[in-house]
């Protein structure tokens, strides 16, 4: 069954389409992976599916609702909650109160949402830095606080915008296993942008590939890393896309 449905949306900024009639469909309990080079429109339309733009043209269907053109605050409502790739926690707060105030969104209790932001710390593994100032820590652990914010609020979809950027190879493994557990433990519908190819590659049901705002290719990972087209635009050019 279908949780969300992307159908030929577009949007422009001063007359460039940014994102061209893109359609995508992601089953309930998958994993969508979206690639492209610098500039295909992938944060254009992650934005436009978190509700921070309305598009053009085009619909999103969440759950079967339709919530085209809805606020963030409405999409995070519909369980529809993403990550940044500059991460953007509240600096003067301990991780702890980071992720209780996350967990704020749907209960007023606060031990109850505190209760559940440790449960969410210790299986993102910030444990050690629970009491630390967020503004402090670093990079691999503000990565894992910008997914665990977005764990505490419960999401049913959950967008991950190059959550292993700027991480070292040793700091990316663990993360790949959380974001698989996330599928296989709880049945998290998740829709990630990356630029680490070994990591589009072993978690992906499906790849989505844009390239000046438009899909130009579809498929299971291997289909489209083998195509021509995708290796003209992206693979070709790209040397960040390899596991380094």
């Amino acid at each position: 069954m279908s949780l969300l449905q992307v159908t030929d949306v577009s949007r422009s900024f001063r007359g460039v389409r940014a994102v061209d009639g893109v359609s995508l469909s992601v089953d309930e309990g998958y994993i969508q992976g979206i690639i492209g080079p610098n500039g295909a429109g992938k944060t254009t339309l992650f934005n436009i599916i978190a509700g921070a733009l309305k598009p053009d043209t085009g619909s999103i269907v969440v759950g079967g609702k339709d919530l085209t053109g809805a606020p963030a605050h409405t999409m995070a409502r519909a369980g529809v909650l993403r990550t940044f790739q500059l991460m953007r926690p509240f600096g003067t707060m301990t991780v702890l109160d980071n992720v209780t105030t996350a967990a704020l969104t749907h209960t007023r209790s606060r031990r109850k949402a505190q209760d559940e932001a440790c449960e969410v710390i210790e299986r993102i593994g910030l444990q050690r830095w629970r009491d630390t100032i967020s503004a402090s820590l670093p990079t691999a652990a503000l990565k894992r606080l910008e997914l665990g914010r977005a764990l505490a609020a419960r999401p049913r979809l959950l967008l991950l915008d190059e959550v292993l950027a700027g991480l070292v190879p040793s700091e990316r493994q663990p993360v790949i296993e959380l974001i698989a557990r996330l599928r296989t433990e709880d049945g998290m519908t998740l829709v990630f942008v990356e630029h680490i190819m070994a990591a589009v590659m072993q978690l992906s049901d499906s790849v989505l590939v844009l390239d000046q705002g438009r899909v130009i290719a579809s498929g299971s990972p291997r289909e489209v890393t083998s195509d021509p087209r995708v290796i003209e635009a992206y693979l070709g050019e790209e040397p960040t896309v390899a596991d380094d």
